[in-house]
């Protein structure tokens, strides 16, 4: 296994991590709990950035900058589904 290999499981990894603990945060009984789950989410929402950062800068996770046209486009269908739910009592 190489360098990059490791590191696309790492990410893997640490994305499911943080799926877990939003669950947790989100299934939580208590604030203390809720709060423990916060504070584990949040580390490891940096560390998966932090893993994302160094394989970016190796040229491992390559992303492509969205053009402003397609950002609107795209908000703008989250913002009548939004009215729209809003609208209907959802």
């Amino acid at each position: 296994m190489d360098d990059r290999q490791i590191m696309e499981n790492l990410l893997l990894t640490e994305k499911g991590v943080c799926d877990l603990f939003l669950h947790g945060a989100l299934e939580s009984a208590t604030g203390s709990v809720h709060q423990a789950f916060s504070a584990a989410l949040n580390d490891a929402l940096c560390m998966q950035d932090e893993i994302y950062r160094k394989m970016s800068q190796k040229g491992w996770y390559p992303s492509e900058k969205a053009e402003q046209k397609q950002i609107l486009k795209v908000r703008d269908k989250y913002s009548q589904a939004n009215a729209q739910a809003a609208g209907s009592g959802r």
